[in-house]
């Protein structure tokens, strides 16, 4: 196993770090840090806790997708020039949502927030795509290792920790303008990267590109039960991270404590997680890392409670955090590695897209109702119900190894 790990060191696993870490960083843009900008400025929190809503794209992506699978936009290649040309989009959007002001243009800042979910759901279908197709079967684990670190890195420590230390210091707008600088890494990523070669040919006609995906996937035995599984599988986990930032600050946090903790702490359990979590699914295979990794996500939930209930304590907001952050790295891994593997290359984009847009829909719309939740049943009662909610999609595990799925 370590000797097959100190093989896949090298440039290919760079490129997909600087994709994941272009992937991640644009949903804390429209998450946490954009929770913490409303704060700042004294929007409630069940309009926060609405504002979930703007990452409807990541639900959606399926829907465009096909013309990703169909159509090459420039000579760079069809999966290369489809994420430069979402990169740029990205990236002026980003622009120009630094310009706006949530107290005074919260239509406005909804409107843009859209279109940062769009152009970065966008990106998403391209690098889940060229990922599964540049990399053999056996391989997919550990690029979905390094692509997941780098994605909770951006996400989590880039634009989320790095940002809120940064806005004690500077405005949120000039905050948003440094974040829309770093997102340039993924073009550089892509400019590096080779277009993957693909023996199956891909769709001769938009109709195909539509309808041939689903016809294909769900022509799979068990096609139904991984579709209820995916969308089970993370729903706890993605309803306590949407409300862990005005979590911490109601405990008295500050913005750069926050920060602080989690860009140190949360990055070597992101890197330790992940990568441990890719070593570990080489060893295990992916449906059983599943169930292990999942059951650690359900304790580091309510581990949350603890904290409520422990009050403002650096030593436990560090314990929290890292520990989340760890097992958020090997349950994501080994979730993305599993949607991966079923996925046909003929119509890699529109079936992958189909998967990770299922994966979103509890961070959309199980997340949607948590600041009502938390509101009604306080953060304790709040976080050991969404540990709770994890069981059923652990449940499904044993069924999906029966029939042998991946």
């Amino acid at each position: 196993m370590f000797a097959k790990l100190q093989k896949l060191f090298n440039k290919q696993s760079l490129i997909i770090l600087l994709m994941g870490l272009s992937s991640g960083l644009p949903i804390a843009l429209t998450g946490g840090t954009l929770q913490a900008w409303m704060k700042s400025e004294n929007v409630d929190l069940a309009t926060i806790g609405l504002f979930a809503m703007v990452g409807l794209p990541y639900t959606f992506k399926f829907l465009w997708a096909p013309i990703m699978d169909r159509y090459t936009v420039l000579p760079l290649g069809r999966r290369r020039g489809w994420m430069l040309v979402s990169q740029i989009l990205l990236i002026a959007s980003v622009l120009v949502l630094s310009f706006a002001r949530p107290q005074e243009d919260l239509y406005f800042v909804a409107m843009l927030s859209l279109l940062v979910a769009f152009f970065s759901s966008s990106q998403d279908i391209v690098i889940d795509a060229w990922r599964r197709e540049a990399l053999p079967d056996d391989e997919q684990g550990w690029g979905s290792s390094v692509h997941i670190s780098s994605y909770l890195f951006g996400m989590r420590l880039v634009s989320g920790a790095f940002a809120l230390i940064l806005s004690d210091f500077i405005p949120f707008g000039q905050v948003y303008q440094i974040m829309a600088v770093v997102l340039g890494l993924g073009v550089i990523a892509t400019l590096l990267c080779h277009e993957p070669k693909v023996e199956a040919k891909p769709p001769r006609t938009l109709q195909e590109a539509v309808i041939s995906p689903f016809k294909d996937y769900f022509s799979k035995d068990g096609a139904w039960l991984i579709l209820i599984f995916i969308l089970l599988y993370k729903v706890g986990d993605n309803m306590a991270a949407h409300m862990t930032m005005p979590f911490y600050l109601d405990l008295g946090f500050s913005r750069t404590e926050v920060g602080a903790i989690t860009k140190v702490v949360g990055w070597v359990g992101v890197a330790f997680g992940g990568l441990l979590g890719g070593a570990l699914i080489l060893r295990w295979k992916i449906v059983p890392s599943l169930f292990i990794f999942g059951i650690l996500q359900a304790i580091s939930t309510l581990f949350f409670a603890g904290l409520a209930l422990i009050g403002k304590s650096e030593p436990a907001l560090a314990f929290v955090i890292g520990f989340e952050n760890f097992t958020a790295g090997m349950g994501s891994a080994a979730f993305v590695a599993f949607m991966a593997v079923i996925t046909n290359k003929k119509f890699t984009a529109t079936q992958f897209a189909l998967l990770t847009s299922l994966m979103g829909v509890p961070r959309i719309f199980a997340a949607a109702p948590t600041g009502y939740l938390a509101e009604h049943l306080g953060w304790v009662g709040f976080f050991v119900m969404c540990s709770l909610v994890a069981l059923p999609g652990l449940a499904l595990i044993r069924p999906l190894q029966k029939k042998k799925v991946a």
